[in-house]
């Protein structure tokens, strides 16, 4: 009966009304709960709670994520989240909170849990000019930002009814350098759903070298789609000063190009020593998947290049015993490391 009646109160999340009793027991959402912004998915560290048809998250990655600044003061358990002339006002537990000095009355008001400062989703998104949707199907929450074409476009690139390059029957038009766009989902590692500022909504690759849009959850699908990549030449065979232009054998670097340009269109220089003075340098502490390694080998400073695979892991080559291979990132490894470089 308890599970029937949670089941129901989740499909009348939509609504989110705002005239709900002050104060109410909370509880976690009992399936999890998936919020995207902008098509990206957020990641709040606890799950939300939901009270009364009313969802609350975590106060500053609320506001943060949409571009708020925000002032917290601690004594009087207050808040005040500014973006562009918004400002939001609300002290924690009131049935009340401020836009711009109006009064507005909320269902559920927020509260501290287990440490965490928890708020009403829908309205101070809303408040920030934003829309939310929620789909009680897939239990997610969408919030969609107001229109700000923040992301720029590097290099020409087309505009797609479908996210696929196959055909050409699915060009729009050919976006041009300099013309920005507002970006609206990640759809997978290599494809961006964007609006353009005359309004039309499409997909552009979502390859580095044309636009500036970055996030980190891009990067994840991004370094996981060079790993799947990398995994199709496991065991091929090693062979120092392999011809980059073939791939029945490889060295560190060559198959490091190789992997590189066919999934993200990133033409790396061809020996390792070269590759390790493009894109920037990061410590070994925030490595992420796709960042590449560097090794002293044969003598030299830098003479072995290595894909991050994350957990510790690393995907290269250099024997003819193994071919390519993951291997731990073991104290045989930090002995040999000199860099980190990450070009994506």
């Amino acid at each position: 009966m308890k599970r029937t009646r949670q089941a129901a109160l989740l499909l009348l999340l939509a609504p989110l009304l705002y005239s709900a009793p002050a104060h109410a027991d909370s509880a976690t959402v009992n399936q999890e709960t998936a919020i995207y912004l902008d098509g990206r998915p957020l990641q709040f560290g606890v799950q939300p709670l939901f009270v009364n048809d009313t969802v609350l998250v975590p106060m500053r990655k609320l506001f943060e994520e949409q571009g708020a600044k925000l002032s917290w003061d601690n004594q009087a358990k207050s808040v005040t989240a500014t973006k562009g002339e918004t400002v939001l006002s609300y002290r924690i537990g009131d049935g009340a909170a401020y836009t711009n000095g109006k009064p507005v009355t909320l269902s559920v008001p927020g509260q501290i849990v287990a440490g965490n400062t928890m708020m009403p989703l829908r309205y101070f998104s809303e408040a920030l000019g934003n829309q939310v949707k929620w789909d009680p199907v897939s239990h997610e929450i969408r919030i969609h930002s107001a229109q700000e074409y923040n992301t720029k476009i590097v290099s020409a690139v087309n505009l797609r009814t479908v996210p696929d390059s196959r055909t050409d029957s699915s060009v729009i038009e050919s976006l041009p350098a300099g013309e920005k766009v507002q970006v609206l989902e990640e759809t997978d590692a290599l494809w961006l759903k964007v609006r353009t500022e005359d309004n039309k909504t499409g997909y552009i690759s979502a390859k580095p070298g044309f636009s500036d849009y970055t996030s980190p959850s891009l990067a994840e699908l991004q370094g996981n789609a060079l790993l799947a990549y990398g995994e199709k030449f496991l065991g091929t065979p090693y062979e120092f000063g392999a011809s980059p232009d073939q791939t029945r054998t490889f060295d560190c670097s060559s198959f490091v190009g190789r992997v590189f340009k066919e999934v993200l269109s990133i033409d790396l220089a061809r020996v390792s020593y070269n590759q390790a003075k493009e894109g920037k340098k990061v410590s070994i502490g925030d490595l992420r998947k796709g960042d590449l390694l560097f090794f002293s080998a044969r003598g030299l400073n830098i003479g072995h290049v290595a894909i991050y695979a994350g957990n510790n892991r690393i995907l290269h080559t250099y024997s003819k015993e193994q071919g390519v291979h993951y291997e731990t990132l073991d104290s045989k490894w930090m002995k040999r490391f000199v860099t980190a470089r990450r070009v994506f």
